[in-house]
């Protein structure tokens, strides 16, 4: 699986954490979108698919930038994310 990459997802909103793979050639924002999809299925219908939500490095803080795609990011195997 050389193109995806295995993240922890923290939702705080809903305060849930994922397991999450991740395809690395995609831009943030589809990752976003598709996370946020899935999100609101497993929980039955309880979060909010039309606010703009922002992925967001756990250990510095830091905004992905949704402009790029994955793979020219810091994101990696293992790494902690938070979405908001």
């Amino acid at each position: 699986m050389n193109n995806k990459v295995l993240v922890i997802l923290y939702v705080p909103f809903i305060e849930k954490e994922y397991n999450c793979f991740i395809p690395i050639n995609k831009k943030v924002q589809n990752v976003i979108n598709l996370l946020v999809k899935a999100i609101y299925e497993m929980n039955s219908n309880n979060f909010d698919v039309e606010h703009n939500h922002s992925l967001y490095i756990k250990d510095t803080g830091k905004e992905v930038n949704r402009n790029i795609r994955v793979k020219d990011t810091s994101i990696i195997n293992a790494s902690e994310l938070i979405l908001i």
